[in-house]
């Protein structure tokens, strides 16, 4: 990743925590998964090569952010 595309994720990412906390009204306040439901999510060893800024940024919302808490984010 240059320098460039650093700064233009790193803008999305920002907006992506902005777009987060204006709409948290909207996300649960508890989340509904169990303890440990991201152990069957991810892969169990780290990949060989890195993925594409696109697929991490999906499973943000996929893998993550099922598991945060809003009750904690509204108040920070």
């Amino acid at each position: 990743m240059d320098a460039e595309e650093f700064r233009r994720r790193g803008k999305e990412m920002i907006d992506y925590v902005a777009d987060y906390l204006e709409n948290i009204r909207e996300r649960r306040v508890f989340p509904e998964v169990e303890p440990g439901y991201l152990r069957k999510l991810i892969p169990g060893e780290a990949p060989e090569e890195g993925e594409s800024f696109e697929n991490i940024f999906k499973d943000i919302e996929r893998v993550i952010m099922p598991g945060v808490s809003g009750f904690i984010c509204y108040f920070i």
